[in-house]
């Protein structure tokens, strides 16, 4: 079995790429439907985020598998197979488990060590349980990724002091305003990046708060969180020149500040500048926006740059993360090599019998009448050949399972040997919490597996 990663990020695609391939609600679904419909996938967590898509894959066919992830990318976002490709990344076994668990524990984000990736894996990990995508690989593999998350932010601490992009898109305005006292603040959205963008702002100093959303009960409900005004959303346009900063984080899949309304309100606000700063992907703020005199545009790519402070802290957090990443994955990779080496262990000596009796029957068939004393001596004999023809491929089998590249010796053994090897999931599977994942909810769910036991003490300690 295969574990296959294949996505782009902040780093391999800019935020006009990575909006077309935002999967949520019915895209999604739609998304666990196309994956799973081609044989070689036999499971599929999908990671979408800001500044991610990635599709995590167990696959026994790698080569197929690997094109059929590309075809859906390519057509997810429009573009040519080769354009999409180039902003691809792909990872398989090692490399995907490894790249996984930096994920989760915010290595490989733009704001290094960032908290709420986190979450965002283990709502991955539960979404795809509910659609029925995942498999019981999968399903270890992302428990296994959400405990090592936990132990890397207990042990480094790696996310204290951490920024989020909503703190990052209010330190560039105070960049940009020096202070904020007395500027009046627009947020478009009231999900979680908003809320906290709110709040920075307000104990920044800003003067007044305006909060739009599609609910607007739910605009009512932060902008009196904050003292502020709640604006209708199909208002938002005449509240647009009020506004001194503009943070705009919707679920849209399309753009809700047009460059029509925009330079309509610059109209009314002759001298005042204004700062829009768009953290939502796909974007909020038509592009052409940023043309206008007088507005500075600013998108989630922007913000990479921003925050240096306790930059380096983070960096020597990140070298102790790494080294548990790497004892983490060591532990994984073992679990899910012995996998495919017991039931190839097993294949091989049913086979090795099978042709062992075979024989034996030609040979009493072709000589005189033996007798049961004969006949278990010739028996013992074909069986101690065997076993000790056997015996030194499966003790370096063993061995080989503890490699990272462990599976191949055992699919190298299957097809040299023309072994047929049927390892059923109840057979597999080992009811039971991952590392203490599930414990703390309460029990495991049917399809989880457990690894060995003697892990990090912190392990299933809260962020």
């Amino acid at each position: 079995m295969y574990i296959l990663a294949i996505g782009l990020n902040h780093r391999t695609a800019p935020v006009e790429v990575r909006e077309k391939m935002a999967l949520s609600g019915s895209a999604l679904s739609n998304a666990f439907i196309f994956l799973r419909g081609h044989p070689s996938v036999e499971g599929c967590v999908v990671l979408s985020t800001c500044n991610r898509t990635e599709i995590y894959a167990a696959a026994r066919d790698v080569k197929a598998a690997t094109e059929h992830l590309y075809r859906f990318f390519a057509q997810k976002s429009g573009l040519p197979a080769r354009q999409i490709r180039q902003h691809l990344y792909v990872h398989s076994l090692y490399d995907a488990v490894y790249h996984l668990f930096r994920v989760a524990s915010g290595l490989d984000s733009m704001i290094l060590g960032e908290a709420q990736i986190l979450a965002q894996v283990r709502d991955a990990y539960q979404t795809a349980r509910e659609q029925g995508a995942s498999n019981g690989i999968l399903n270890t593999l992302f428990q296994q990724a959400i405990t090592v998350g936990k132990r890397v932010r207990t042990e480094t601490q790696i996310d204290h002091n951490t920024v989020s992009i909503s703190y990052a898109a209010v330190e560039l305005a105070r960049n940009i305003f020096g202070q904020l006292d007395g500027k009046n603040v627009l947020v478009i959205g009231a999900g979680k990046m908003s809320t906290l963008a709110v709040k920075y702002l307000v104990n920044g100093g800003a003067a007044g708060v305006l909060v739009s959303n599609r609910s607007f009960t739910r605009a009512q409900e932060l902008a009196r969180e904050f003292h502020g005004q709640a604006v209708k959303f199909d208002r938002l346009s005449e509240h647009l020149a009020l506004a001194d900063i503009v943070i705009s984080c919707t679920g849209a899949s399309h753009t809700v500040v047009h460059a029509a309304e925009v330079k309509k309100a610059m109209g009314d606000r002759p001298d005042r500048p204004v700062l829009i700063i768009d953290i939502a992907v796909p974007r909020d703020v038509d592009p052409e926006v940023g043309e206008i005199p007088g507005v500075s545009l600013y998108d989630i790519d922007d913000l990479a740059n921003v925050v240096s402070e306790s930059l380096e802290a983070r960096k020597r957090a990140a070298e102790v993360a790494e080294t548990i990443i790497a004892d983490e994955v060591d532990v994984f990779l073992n679990w899910l090599s012995s996998l495919s080496v017991v039931p190839t262990i097993v294949a091989l000596k049913e086979r090795a019998n099978s042709i062992k009796e075979a024989e034996l029957a030609k040979a009493f068939n072709k000589l005189a009448p033996l007798t049961p004393r004969q006949q278990k001596v010739i028996s013992s004999m074909a069986s101690s050949i065997v076993n000790q023809l056997l015996h030194t491929p499966i003790v370096n089998l063993k061995d080989y399972a503890g490699q990272h590249q462990g599976h191949f010796y055992a699919e190298i053994i299957q097809k040299v040997f023309a072994l047929e090897v049927n390892a059923q999931p109840e057979q597999e599977l080992v009811s039971g919490p991952a590392a203490g994942e599930e414990a703390g909810r309460g029990g495991s769910s049917a399809g989880e597996k457990t690894l060995p036991e003697g892990r990090g003490k912190n392990c299933g300690a809260q962020p």
